[in-house]
């Protein structure tokens, strides 16, 4: 598919016509409006045991797919206004508003993340949050450069670099690559966190 201006592509990843491919501050985002997330797995060839996490531009945006006591948000906010934005991905137990396409196990969990990266996080406050991943076939090591997403991934909608230089333009300048390392993933249980992986962000366990 062509490369497209931000209109465009905030467009047809709304309205479910394309997924679309964005960089973050980990890894290039593979991302699709969370009820198409099996359009995701599809694309991949991603193992059902794995889930999606839900990218957001701010805690708010994505509360909504997740539940908690007051304590405990209040708990989980603490923790977002410490690392957030950045490369920590919160695991909470899910809302009834999460499409089953994310999480096709049904674990009664998701994984939260406000990514620290401009450009990221200007095309998810007009998508809304979005169900990603790394753009990679299942088993292979994610993509880090665009043109390579492009040439391997040529379904997935990009912005082009007219596109990209007018929000730079916009919003100030921005890299389009990123650290390539994976976020730290921590899960919350009624005593506190749990570390699942420590990537970037170090969490002591």
């Amino acid at each position: 598919m062509p490369q497209v201006d931000f209109a465009e592509l905030v467009e047809q990843v709304r309205t479910g016509v394309a997924l679309a491919s964005f960089p973050t501050d980990t890894v290039p985002a593979l991302a699709a409006r969370p009820d198409q997330g099996d359009r995701i797995y599809a694309t991949k060839e991603r193992p059902s045991d794995k889930p999606l996490i839900l990218m957001g531009a701010t805690l708010d945006d994505l509360l909504p797919y997740v539940k908690g006591t007051d304590a405990e948000i209040a708990v989980w906010r603490q923790m977002t206004e410490i690392y957030w934005p950045g490369a920590l991905t919160l695991v909470l137990p899910a809302s009834d508003r999460l499409p089953p396409q994310m999480n096709p196990l049904q674990t009664g969990t998701l994984g939260i993340r406000v990514p620290d990266h401009p450009l990221a996080r200007y095309i998810l406050s007009q998508t809304g949050p979005l169900a990603t991943t790394s753009v990679n076939r299942s088993g292979q090591s994610p993509l880090e450069d665009m043109a390579d997403i492009a040439t391997q991934f040529p379904e997935l909608v990009l912005l082009s670099e007219a596109a990209i230089a007018a929000i730079k333009a916009k919003i100030g300048d921005f890299a389009m690559t990123a650290s390539g390392v994976p976020s730290t993933v921590v899960r919350w249980q009624p005593d506190g966190w749990e570390v699942l992986r420590q990537g970037s962000v170090q969490i002591p366990e």
